[in-house]
């Protein structure tokens, strides 16, 4: 079957095998290319060969995905700026709790965070913070970053608005905000549950003390009105998801609009926080993938997996390709990969769910733990893999676990 490819097919097949090759490797070999590069460097070779014209281009992009993505990345960057991460953890920090019961806050709270201001938004802003108040209470930091990160990665599950993924999948299956989190609360909840009881394990009779003394880090004071404001349009715009037809994507830019007009904070400041490469990671992905499809290759793909018994549209066969290939192109590419045989009435949940708990698995398995890692090597404080894995391994399989025997129940209801 293969030889019988016209030219474009294989140029097409060539340039996305490219592609992923640059996700899985974080970049291609003697390029200084990133995910982000390679992704857009992808989109450009397949307008330049003319297999898409750029108007055929720009309409494979999902736009209501990106609207809501940078919707969200405004709102969070208006948090950002006013204080509101760091007054959260100074609070915490605060609390005068023994090391199992400070955990057991610091868990709840960024997952609670993550489901509604994004999982990487939020380890970016707490992560310099609590390692700070770590060391001032002469608590090892290490345990602590690696709740902050895993919970922010299966608290960022529960919503559609959790994480970029779950933004893709809700936006193009049309899945509903409520009916979506309901049906992902249950194993979310276990997940954090099974978190914080193995870290609490770990720490049992520790007092791995350190002699880090860091300058507080450089974060914006807490400004009560700004703050205000920022959680009263988060606030009102899950009501909306919860209760109107109004599309997600314009109220989430609506709501972005009302923040940017601001007396206080230049909107400079604001697209400053804004993650560019993200957005342009996802348009370079949309155009590459249209262009396989286009070419007829992904249904001839699906059509062979289902021919040797691999139905990607069945639960389990689409559990264990999401949890593959989310460990292997990270979570993003590997959505793209699979929406197009996510039928079932479970695929979605199943898509959001695995893909989102799949990032504890490997340390580079989510951007949220890399900004982790990357916030306690600047301080001098060093979590490699097998540090990680120690905490990310059995959590992962104990969350997955429970969110298999979920899905079964849910589809055989």
């Amino acid at each position: 079957m293969m030889e019988g490819l016209p030219a474009t097919s294989w140029l097409v097949l060539g340039v996305f095998c490219t592609v992923y090759l640059g996700m899985i490797l974080g970049g291609l070999p003697r390029l200084q290319l990133d995910r982000t590069g390679v992704a857009l460097l992808g989109a450009i070779a397949i307008v330049g060969a003319g297999v898409m014209t750029p108007e055929a281009a720009a309409q494979a992009i999902h736009l209501p995905t990106i609207l809501l993505l940078f919707s969200f990345m405004v709102i969070s960057a208006q948090m950002r700026l006013g204080g509101f991460y760091g007054a959260v953890t100074r609070r915490i920090a605060a609390l005068k709790l023994g090391p199992a019961g400070l955990m057991g806050v610091v868990v709840a709270a960024s997952a609670l965070l993550s489901a509604v201001f994004s999982n990487d938004i939020v380890c970016l802003a707490m992560a310099p913070l609590l390692l700070e108040a770590c060391l001032r209470r002469r608590l090892d930091p290490v345990p602590f970053l690696l709740g902050l990160a895993c919970a922010s990665n299966i608290g960022s599950a529960a919503t559609l608005i959790g994480n970029p993924q779950n933004m893709l999948i809700g936006e193009v299956l049309k899945l509903p905000f409520g009916g979506y989190a309901l049906q992902a609360l249950p194993p979310v909840l276990l997940g954090l549950l099974a978190l914080w009881g193995l870290l609490a394990w770990q720490m049992r009779g520790s007092e791995a003390l350190s002699e880090h003394v860091l300058p507080p880090p450089d974060e914006p004071p807490f400004d009560a009105w700004q703050t205000t404001k920022g959680l009263v349009v988060a606030g009102v715009l899950v009501v909306v998801f919860l209760f109107s037809d109004w599309p997600r994507d314009v109220a989430a830019l609506v709501g972005a609009g009302l923040l940017l007009l601001s007396q206080r904070f230049h909107s400079s400041q604001v697209m400053g926080l804004i993650d560019w490469e993200l957005l342009i990671l996802f348009m370079g992905l949309f155009v590459v993938n249209a262009a396989l499809e286009h070419s007829g290759l992904t249904r001839d793909a699906i059509a062979a997996l289902q021919a040797g018994g691999v139905d990607l549209s069945q639960p389990w066969p689409l559990f264990i390709a999401t949890l593959g290939l989310s460990n292997l192109v990270s979570n993003v590419p590997a959505v793209m990969l699979l929406l197009p045989g996510a039928h079932a009435p479970t695929s979605g949940t199943t898509l959001a769910l695995v893909s989102t708990l799949a990032g504890n698995l490997l340390l580079v398995g989510s951007i949220a733990n890399l900004i982790v890692i990357d916030a306690a090597r600047r301080a001098g404080v060093l979590i490699d893999w097998r540090r990680h894995a120690r905490t990310g391994v059995p959590v992962t399989l104990a969350s997955l676990a429970v969110t298999a025997l979920w899905l079964a129940w849910l589809a055989g209801r």
